[in-house]
């Protein structure tokens, strides 16, 4: 029987070298004469081994990495096709720290199937919530997410049953699912992991969803700079239509869903769902005014459910398990898990799935391990390039929806980007101001205009120039942008700047002023 290896095909693994990996290890085991099956997994999350090579034996996966092509035939030589020992050994890949620790369940598959084997996902209780769903009544399949307490996985964390009743409850001819995958949060990168990594799991989301609502077409609208997640996406499509878990009688239920990928133009708006509504049907991102909600007005004017890729990824399991199983997770209001993303200057950066609760402090150094450079870790960005910079004394707060809008924050997509004590608040907010009157669609004044005069204010503050007066100016501009924006381009903009401005009053004014007392 030959023995199975895995080397991940996800999009950081293969920046780092992982086809080479692959390839050099074929190579080995042909020259060798040794017969191994290679199989492309998704990446497990701990970014700082991949390329992470696995190899199957009696007592489970055993792992090496971070695995280069020069490593492989030593690797060989130390016979790891049966688990030898090496000095890139890692042990049972299940029982290292950084995944046990952890609760996957929307991640469950992710780096332990095959992303495109049908027959791998259906062994792996794939299609099962979808098959639960078929003998459920529509209105029924929407009371059990609602039940489940899952809210939107994109930032607003609005409840996904509730969206799902108003489609529901909207009579119309044509309704259709979208899938946001417009992933772009600086530090995020949990859709592109699960999309390359276990995309049936998104098709079997969509699937419910449609069933849930009665429509008939859904699109998975990805950013361009995905290219792997739209290959892996198309051809995971494919294989569920050919076998009749997509198209016109799904499962001979005489239910009908087509699912197509739409590329998105790198639009950071887009992300916004009435921009990315606007994009998919053609035109340019703009914002669109509300109400209408796009539940009742959406796509091409029908009623449309607009999910994010986790949101829609987690419905299987909430459909397979039972709303009681999901909702034990988390806490408060925040049910269930939220895949937490660890970037910027952290030693062990990579993906976390935990329960809402967990704090920033366990994440940081009971999984990250610190900062990457040693120094002590000073802010943390929560929530994305427009979420707030958390000072220490805000690292113990338990990661939930109520209390981080307490502390003026978001959680937003989960994305986690650490600055040691170098970094210079005054500029990131700068850089906040500046991102916004890049990325704004220009449709309403206080985003288009105010992030614009909010670089010119803060180029005066970094410059020391009456830095008084600059700062009062600053925050009376957050307070229009905050209060006026249309959408949360322009009204999440003052978040960085203002938790800069609140907890790191030092980084905004020179040594010798008042104001740095």
């Amino acid at each position: 029987m030959n023995i199975k290896l895995f080397v991940p095909g996800d999009s950081a693994a293969l920046a780092l070298g992982a086809e080479a990996v692959a390839k050099a290890i074929l190579a080995e085991a042909a020259r060798r004469n040794m017969a191994v099956e290679l199989v492309r997994n998704g990446s497990r999350g701990m970014l700082w081994l991949e390329p992470l090579v696995e190899v199957q034996t009696a007592k489970g996966r055993v792992a090496y990495g971070p695995v280069e092509g020069k490593d492989v035939r030593a690797l060989f030589d130390a016979d790891f096709l049966h688990g030898g020992k090496h000095k890139l050994g890692l042990g049972l890949t299940e029982e290292l720290a950084y995944l046990k620790k952890q609760e996957r369940l929307t991640f469950a598959r992710v780096g332990i199937t095959d992303p495109l084997s049908l027959e791998d996902y259906l062994a792996h209780d794939g299609f099962q919530g979808l098959r639960k769903a078929l003998t459920m009544q529509p209105a029924a399949i929407v009371q059990q997410v609602t039940d489940s307490g899952l809210r939107g996985r994109g930032g607003a964390a609005f409840p996904t049953g509730i969206k799902w009743k108003t489609v529901l409850n909207t009579a119309a001819a044509q309704k259709y699912i979208v899938c946001n995958a417009d992933e772009g949060d600086s530090g995020t990168f949990a859709d592109r992991m699960l999309m390359e990594g276990d995309p049936f799991v998104l098709i079997e989301g969509m699937t419910i969803a449609a069933l849930a609502v009665g429509a008939t077409q859904g699109y998975i609208y990805v950013r361009s700079e995905y290219p792997h997640s739209i290959t892996i996406l198309n051809e995971a499509i494919a294989a569920a239509r050919k076998a009749g878990y997509l198209g016109p009688n799904i499962l001979n239920s005489g239910n009908s869903f087509e699912l197509e990928v739409r590329k998105g133009a790198g639009a950071y708006v887009c992300g916004e769902e009435t921009s990315l509504l606007e994009s998919l049907e053609g035109k340019r991102g703009i914002v669109r005014a509300k109400p209408p909600l796009p539940a009742i007005a959406g796509l091409f004017g029908k009623p449309t459910v607009i999910n994010n890729v986790i949101s829609l990824a987690s419905v299987p399991i909430i459909l397979d398990k039972g709303a009681a199983f999901y909702k034990d997770y988390g806490m408060g209001r925040s049910n269930g898990t939220l895949p937490f993303q660890l970037a910027g200057n952290i030693k062990h950066g990579g993906l976390i799935e935990k329960a809402f609760g967990v704090t920033l402090r366990e994440l940081m150094y009971d999984f990250g391990g610190g900062s990457a450079s040693g120094r002590p870790i000073k802010a943390v960005q929560v929530g994305g390039p427009l979420g707030a910079y958390l000072p220490e004394s805000q690292w113990d707060t338990p990661l939930d929806y109520e209390a981080y809008t307490a502390l003026w924050a978001v959680l937003g997509h989960g994305g986690i980007v650490v600055h040691d004590d170098s970094a210079d608040l005054a500029k990131l907010a700068r850089y906040a101001m500046k991102f916004c009157a890049i990325e704004s669609c220009g449709k309403c004044t206080p985003c288009r205009i105010g992030a614009t005069r909010g670089v010119e204010v803060m180029d005066k503050i970094i410059a020391g120039q009456d830095t008084e007066a600059q700062v009062e100016l600053l925050r009376d501009l957050c307070d229009t942008m905050l209060n006026g924006s249309m959408c949360a381009m322009g009204g999440m903009t003052p978040y960085p700047v203002l938790s800069a401005l609140n907890h790191f009053p030092r980084d905004f004014v020179k040594e010798n002023s008042g104001l740095a007392k």
